[in-house]
């Protein structure tokens, strides 16, 4: 697949799966960045859809990074989530990777999936990208491995990710649970995974991306 997204400008945004420098900051903007395109990744841990509407404010930190630069971590205990808007119109970007959904998923808090709350997340947040017909994918999230401090469950997981893979139209969902078997790459806490396990999500990712990015544009 070489330089598959020679010309492009590719938009991410995503929550904490993205928010350090080892996790898929370095892997996924890395890859895509190999394949010819311009790159700009913005992450905030605990972000959810409807925080990239309201700018919410969020207390585990955040990390931006642009092309080749090095990606700039932003470790205070309040950071404001940018607006997708705002980073549509700055960057005007020909394709938008959104990598977001284990921090809606309600691992040990709910006791079902809250699939009403999350669909209006993601209506509200793909307002603009319906508006721009911007081709978009929507990342779900991995396995990690159940009994951490995340409370994640395999089945938790799996709920989340299918619902989701019907509700994000017009993006186009890459379902991450088909990359691995559960439990196969290793967590720091259920959650999130360690830098080789971010290296071959990042790769996955990347490869599914390109793949689509074609079918988008022939679109």
């Amino acid at each position: 697949m070489k330089l598959a997204l020679a010309g492009l400008i590719v938009l991410i945004i995503g929550d904490s799966h993205l928010a350090s420098k080892d996790f898929l900051l370095a892997s996924l903007h890395g890859t895509l960045v190999e394949q010819g395109a311009t790159v700009h990744s913005y992450a905030v841990c605990g972000s959810n859809a409807h925080d990239w509407v309201a700018q919410t404010i969020l207390p585990c930190g955040g990390a931006e990074r642009h092309n080749l630069e090095e990606a700039v971590i932003d470790k205070r205990d309040k950071v404001k989530v940018w607006s997708l808007a705002e980073l549509i119109r700055r960057h005007h970007p020909d394709l938008l990777v959104i990598e977001l959904g284990d921090n809606m998923a309600g691992y040990g808090v709910l006791p079902e999936l809250p699939r009403d709350w999350i669909a209006g997340q993601v209506r509200a947040l793909l307002r603009p990208v319906e508006a721009r017909k911007l081709p978009c994918v929507w990342v779900g999230p991995p396995w990690g491995t159940e009994g951490g401090t995340s409370n994640k469950t395999f089945a938790r997981v799996k709920q989340l990710s299918d619902y989701l893979g019907g509700v994000v139209a017009p993006c186009r969902y890459i379902d991450s649970l088909k990359f691995s078997q559960p439990g196969q790459w290793p967590t720091f806490d259920g959650e999130h995974l360690t830098p080789e396990s971010y290296r071959i999500w990042g790769t996955d990712i990347a490869k599914a991306t390109v793949q689509l990015s074609r079918q988008l544009r022939t679109h």
